[in-house]
C-alpha cells in the first residue's frame, strides 16, 4: 500500500523516484521496490511505459477503488462477510468519536434516503 500511496502522490514515477519519497531510514529496497510494482502491474493496479530504458509506473486504480477492495477483503476473511459484525466492531473500538457518529448516522440516512429513490416505482 505505501508504494501505491507514493504513486498516487507522485501520478507517474521511476522506481527510484517511487523509493525516494520515502525517509532513508524506510527506504524499500529498489529490486523488491521494482519486484512489488511488477506485481500490481499483474494484478490491474498500475500500469507502465518506456522511456528509453527507464520504466515508468501510474496507478490504474484510485484509492478509493483499493479502499473498497480492502474493505471487502477485511469484511470476508475477517467478519465472515458480515457487514454487521464489521460495523459492531468498529462501533465497540475506542477509536470513535462522538462526532465520528454523528457523521455514520448522517452517513447511513444519505444512503438509505438515496435507496429509496433507486427503488421507488417509476
Amino acid at each position: 500500500m505505501r508504494l501505491l500511496h507514493a504513486l498516487w502522490a507522485l501520478r507517474e514515477a521511476t522506481v527510484e523516484q517511487i523509493v525516494n519519497t520515502f525517509p532513508l531510514s524506510e527506504r524499500p529496497n529498489y529490486k523488491t521496490t521494482h519486484t512489488l510494482l511488477r506485481i500490481m502491474e499483474t494484478k490491474g493496479f498500475i500500469e507502465h511505459t518506456v522511456k528509453g530504458k527507464v520504466f515508468s509506473f501510474v496507478p490504474t486504480v484510485s484509492e478509493s477503488e483499493i479502499a473498497r477492495m480492502s474493505v471487502n477483503r477485511l469484511l470476508k476473511q475477517s467478519f465472515s462477510g458480515s457487514a454487521r459484525g464489521l460495523l459492531v466492531n468498529l462501533l465497540e473500538s475506542e477509536t470513535l468519536q462522538s462526532s465520528d457518529l454523528n457523521e455514520i448516522e448522517d452517513l447511513i440516512r444519505k444512503y438509505r434516503k438515496s435507496k429509496e429513490a433507486e427503488e421507488a416505482p417509476q
